[in-house]
């Protein structure tokens, strides 16, 4: 595959990750409706991607289960806490922000991975990437406010679901840095194991220490939301993800993923009437429009 051909394939499946992912807020907001809890719906679906996973290693690649120290503690650890985090700061902005606002706010993303990028991984901050830092910054506010709320639209609730988007982006930027280190090294289905694993275990101990132990799904449809959630956005979509940061820098697989808000905001639109305002609907352009504006002017220089 030629070094064109490869960096065409990895915008594809950075694309492809985007837009599975943006079925997690439609899923979870549907799961809420079935009972589901905030930190409950993340634990249940790591846990069911995790035993897939597990399951195919048993039987078909014994080597999943091998790793040497630096990546049982980079990836087992320190990936695994990546992962317990957006799990739970991800559903909080869901049900307080919107499917919309939570997506937006976790599309800060790119903008993080681009200032960590050079210090970590050696990729360059052009002023482009600042200037796409404030449009994208900008349009996720206006998204939020402009948009609709989850199941309280209190001012307290309304702040929960920012700082759950917030810290939902921040953990996404360190999986995106750490992914594009690891995967060269251990491969894809490893890294994305040791991340489950590692997740699972923390969150298993950490929520019922929080007082908030995860409780299984109440009804078969809820089952039914939680696998189809372990099968897209845990298992297929960080394949894909981790197929495009082996393929192209982690700045531009954290841009070409923008696709997620806008298909988490037309299903949210679609299945919740969670409609936007003309300040949301521009916020959210403002969003994936300056990243993707971004991006083009990187390939152009």
């Amino acid at each position: 595959m030629t070094s064109g051909t490869s960096r065409f394939a990895g915008y594809l499946f950075a694309l492809g990750a985007g837009a599975v992912w943006g079925t997690t807020g439609p899923l979870s907001t549907a799961l809420y409706a079935e009972g589901g809890t905030i930190t409950g719906i993340g634990f249940w679906r790591v846990l069911l991607g995790l035993a897939a996973l597990a399951l195919w290693g048993l039987f078909s690649y014994r080597g999943l289960f091998t790793v040497d120290r630096k990546g049982l503690l980079l990836v087992g650890l320190g990936g695994g806490a990546l992962v317990a985090i957006f799990e739970v700061g991800y559903q909080f902005g869901i049900f307080n922000a919107g499917i919309a606002g939570a997506a937006a706010l976790l599309y800060l993303a790119p903008v993080m991975v681009a200032l960590v990028a050079k210090p970590i991984l050696g990729e360059p901050v052009t002023l482009s990437r600042i200037a796409l830092a404030v449009v994208v910054m900008a349009g996720a506010a206006m998204t939020v406010i402009g948009g609709s709320t989850g199941e309280s639209t209190t001012t307290t609730s309304l702040l929960r679901g920012v700082i759950g988007g917030l810290l939902a982006a921040a953990s996404y930027t360190g999986t995106t840095v750490l992914a594009r280190w690891a995967v060269p090294r251990y491969g894809i289905s490893k890294v994305l194991y040791l991340e489950l694993l590692g997740g699972t275990i923390i969150l298993a101990i950490v929520l019922p220490l929080a007082g908030a132990p995860p409780a299984p799904p109440a009804t078969a449809v809820a089952w039914m939301y939680v696998v189809a959630l372990a099968a897209g956005a845990v298992l297929l979509a960080n394949y894909f993800f981790f197929s495009a940061v082996k393929r192209i820098e982690a700045a531009p697989t954290a841009v070409a993923a923008t696709i997620e808000p806008v298909v988490g905001a037309l299903l949210g639109l679609l299945l919740f009437s969670q409609h936007l305002s003309a300040v949301g609907w521009l916020g959210l352009a403002m969003v994936v429009g300056g990243v993707a504006m971004g991006y083009w002017k990187e390939g152009a220089d």
